[in-house]
């Protein structure tokens, strides 16, 4: 083995191993933790490079690395001294995967939005340019909104399209428009690019949309939208009702209400955020 083999053999695995201290499992845990973290971060790391991001010795580092190897959860390059996200970490991560499934997850943050609010709850995704209603959670009002699992509306006419459409990019905003057109179906419906567009900048400064009575004389509808990882705008939960349930004095406090219900599905769903909304 050549000098340069024997430094490039240190960075990925230590000469000597420090023995386990007693009573440091729970350290260690956290540790490994930390490590697993780092790996998911960088994509690959050094044992160099892995020590110096968590702080630890890398003897330390080392030791965890590989009884996470052994486990699967990491493994190791013996070409590039890299360690690596193994595919244990994979078929664990897709265990959340499976429970954060999207309807699932919100089903009892809408259920709270409903207690809360008094209103019905909705939960809708974008497709093909149109707004597709997934779940529903209902009101005990006699006088309520109803969507069918499946009823697809256009976008600029729904509260949660507009959610959607206010954090799309501009070009898929636009090609949206373009595809399924602006049709008026109440007065109030905003048909004019230019008050769409207006309205859609009030959206994402405050976070949460308004359909006032755009889709049906005489409802209101308050909607923000859900991130996925990337922090896209991915779908959308709302609450719906008659207007005269839906005073003007009353937006704010509903609109921020509805926004931590779907931040809080985001989070669920392993969303995240943009970092900027506004």
């Amino acid at each position: 083995m050549t000098g340069q083999d024997a430094r490039r053999r240190a960075r990925g695995r230590p000469r000597t191993v420090e023995p386990e201290a007693p009573g440091t499992t729970v350290q260690a845990l956290d540790r490994a933790v930390m490590l697993l973290r780092a790996l998911a971060r960088e994509g690959k790391a050094t044992l160099t490079d892995l020590a110096a991001i968590t702080g630890m010795p890398a003897s330390s580092a080392h030791r965890l690395l590989a009884t996470l190897e052994t486990h699967g959860l990491v493994e190791f390059s013996d070409t590039t001294q890299d360690w690596m996200i193994g595919v244990e970490s994979f078929r664990i991560g897709t265990a959340f995967v499976q429970r954060s499934n999207l309807v699932d997850a919100s089903r009892e943050v809408m259920r709270r939005l409903v207690d809360e609010t008094g209103e019905t709850a909705n939960l809708a995704i974008a497709d093909e340019g149109e707004v597709v209603f997934l779940a529903q959670v209902d009101t005990q009002n006699p006088i309520r909104a109803f969507f069918r699992a499946g009823t697809r509306v256009h976008m600029h006419s729904s509260g949660i399209g507009k959610a959607l459409l206010a954090f799309f990019d501009r070009a898929r905003c636009d090609a949206v428009v373009k595809r399924r057109g602006l049709p008026g179906f109440t007065a109030r419906t905003l048909t004019d690019p230019v008050a769409l567009t207006a309205d859609l900048d009030r959206t994402r400064a405050r976070g949460w949309s308004l359909d006032d009575e755009e889709r049906f004389d005489g409802m209101r509808c308050i909607a923000a939208p859900i991130f996925n990882t990337y922090g896209e705008p991915v779908a959308g939960v709302s609450i719906s009702g008659p207007a005269v349930r839906f005073g003007d004095s009353a937006l704010a406090t509903l609109g921020a209400r509805v926004r931590a219900a779907a931040d809080e599905i985001t989070r669920l769903t392993g969303g995240t955020p943009p970092a900027v909304r506004g």
